[in-house]
């Protein structure tokens, strides 16, 4: 599989990246096996998690898996912190809570370093500096080779790193940013992905399938055996059921028919080329459907595939975006 730079660092990442969101409460530790054997013997590297995926269960089944089913050396390690079980407070990016989960993930992973260390989302209620301040430090202490964030929007990316950028002693810089991101979903177009282009950071788009709604396979209804049918998901999916979701969708059934490939494919190589994205980050859940979504390797959309896909699922901007000098 092909290498790309993490924005601008020396890190090298699959352009094809392994979730683990559902790992520890729908896929256990034979499944998970499969799916990283799989990753692995196709190339893949980079593997992200959180450390609230599975309620911690998905770093400890990833960490089973590291070194005797594949050489640590041979993952790049993605895993988050900041998300927390309060119904008052959804995030802390405080510096003691930040380095509390890092240490805590590291023992659940069994190792002694992530590759990449990401803050989960944007705590309005811990000062910016305090939260990149744990950034530094996890760095500066090798408990992390590299930092990023995640939803974050961008004004808020930008801030983040324009701070990085002046505050004085500070030498850790943002190497990514994790953003939901499909033709199902464009909105970070409008800010986050111009803010991290001129920044060099390097985007990983979430849910590059439109929560699994771009395969297709929700056209005739939901599959019972499908997310959107389960309990703990359907909310996730419901939203991208909808009449112009569905469009988007037969557009991709007829760019796929046409290149006879799969719905997965053209969707998954639309994203997988988009500028600044460094590596979609893909969920599956069986080994299966993890093969299948590997295949886009070698696929690369034509041109004219691509300006069709682009039109039909362009999102509205207008002011400031565009438009403005006529006003």
């Amino acid at each position: 599989m092909e290498q790309r730079h993490l924005g601008r660092t020396g890190l090298r990442v699959s352009r094809i990246g392994l979730g683990t969101l559902t790992w520890g409460r729908d896929i256990g530790e034979e499944a998970a096996a499969e799916q990283v054997k799989t990753f692995w013997e196709a190339g893949g590297t980079l593997v992200d998690t959180a450390d609230v995926y599975g309620g911690g269960e998905a770093e400890y089944l990833l960490g089973r898996l590291v070194g005797g089913l594949v050489p640590r050396r041979d993952l790049v390690i993605a895993t988050k912190a900041g998300s927390v079980p309060d119904p008052d407070r959804r995030f802390d990016g405080s510096r003691g809570h930040l380095l509390d989960a890092l240490d805590a993930s590291l023992d659940r992973l069994g190792t002694d370093y992530v590759d990449l260390w990401q803050v989960h989302a944007f705590d309005p209620a811990t000062p910016l500096e305090e939260t990149l301040q744990a950034l530094d430090l996890a760095v500066s202490s090798g408990r992390a080779r590299y930092a990023g964030v995640s939803n974050y929007c961008g004004w808020q990316l930008a801030k983040a790193a324009t701070w990085q950028l002046a505050a004085p002693g500070v030498r850790t810089r943002i190497a990514s940013t994790q953003m939901e991101y499909s033709l199902l979903q464009r909105g970070v177009e409008r800010e986050v992905l111009p803010a991290a282009l001129d920044l060099g950071i390097g985007l990983l788009p979430s849910s590059p399938l439109g929560r699994g709604v771009l395969t297709g396979k929700y056209r005739d209804g939901v599959p019972a055996d499908s997310r959107g049918a389960s309990d703990s998901m359907a909310a996730f999916v419901d939203p991208y059921l909808d009449e112009a979701a569905g469009r988007i969708v037969d557009a991709v059934v007829t760019a796929a028919r046409g290149l006879a490939v799969t719905p997965l494919e053209v969707a998954l190589a639309w994203i997988r080329d988009r500028p600044a994205v460094v590596a979609p980050i893909v969920g599956a859940r069986t080994s299966a459907q993890l093969g299948a979504a590997l295949s886009v390797e070698a696929l690369s959309l034509p041109e004219e595939i691509c300006r069709a896909l682009d039109d039909v699922s362009a999102p509205v901007h207008r002011y400031p975006d565009q438009d403005w000098s006529t006003l």
